[in-house]
């Protein structure tokens, strides 16, 4: 771990409880999803913005962001990758990763880089998207959804505008999460996946950078969320469950208001 960087380590039992303040977040969603007509921007439809959904979930996710940003003004839709198994049911070889990737060699492989795996695919959806459209894009990602996002702005400064995290993990890969039992029982070095992604911020991202978190996330552990590397970063706290950042209309009124300041640097 930096030097710079606290102490960290995975949520404990009491703060994975706190996740049950998921059903609260989801009712006070429909109030701003259900109420008042939102009169649609008009200087927003240039944007597209893709939202990656986090570990073990889909675009049904963030079905009800997607139509609230509508409402909006604003084109959103779905990362086009179906279910996020990265870790679980993403077959691949190391070898197949691009070479914007720089592993090390492991000859007991146990699917270690399979975010970067599932990275690459985004990134190639996000240029498919852009070579489409035309639009410049934004990105939205929650979780391991969220860590995917910067991942590919790194390497997409020219299309990427922004990236809005929720509770997105910058460091340590699982390792600061409470999915990391599970990933250390399937055989999985975090300590290596730590060491090898880390090798990534030698390439700065340079697009504002949105990063939501709420400390009393009992899924990812909030100091692992805080960016110590990228210089253009603004970190919004919320108080909310990590499983409901998705639909609280506190972190709605953010996102909001990070798209309608991003610069649309390709028009």
């Amino acid at each position: 771990m930096d030097e710079n960087e606290p102490e960290i380590s995975p949520p404990e039992g009491k703060a994975l409880l706190g996740e049950s303040r998921v059903v609260f977040d989801a009712v006070r969603m429909l109030g701003p999803l259900l109420g008042a007509h939102v009169q649609p921007r008009q200087d927003t439809g240039a944007l597209l913005v893709i939202l990656a959904p986090g570990f073990g979930s889909d675009e049904r996710y963030f079905a009800p962001l997607r139509r609230y940003l509508s409402r909006k003004g604003f084109h959103a839709e779905g990362w086009g990758l179906g279910r996020n198994l990265a870790g679980i049911d993403l077959p691949h070889r190391l070898e197949d990763l691009s070479d914007r990737w720089q592993f090390s060699d492991k000859p007991d492989y146990k699917g270690e880089a399979s975010v970067p795996y599932l990275c690459d695919r985004l990134i190639d959806q996000i240029r498919e998207r852009h070579s489409e459209t035309g639009s410049p894009i934004s990105l939205i990602g929650w979780s391991l959804g969220g860590y995917l996002c910067r991942e590919a702005a790194r390497d997409l400064p020219a299309i990427v505008q922004s990236v809005i995290t929720l509770g997105a993990p910058t460091i340590g890969g699982p390792k600061y999460t409470a999915a990391a039992t599970f990933f250390r029982k399937r055989g999985m070095d975090l300590d290596w996946i730590e060491a090898e992604i880390k090798r990534r911020e030698d390439v700065p991202i340079m697009q504002p950078i949105t990063a939501i978190f709420s400390k009393s996330d009992g899924i990812v552990n909030w100091k692992a969320c805080i960016d110590h590397h990228s210089e253009n970063v603004r970190h919004v706290e919320i108080n909310g469950s990590h499983l409901g950042l998705g639909f609280n209309p506190s972190v709605w009124e953010q996102i909001i208001a990070a798209l309608e300041s991003t610069p649309l640097y390709g028009l």
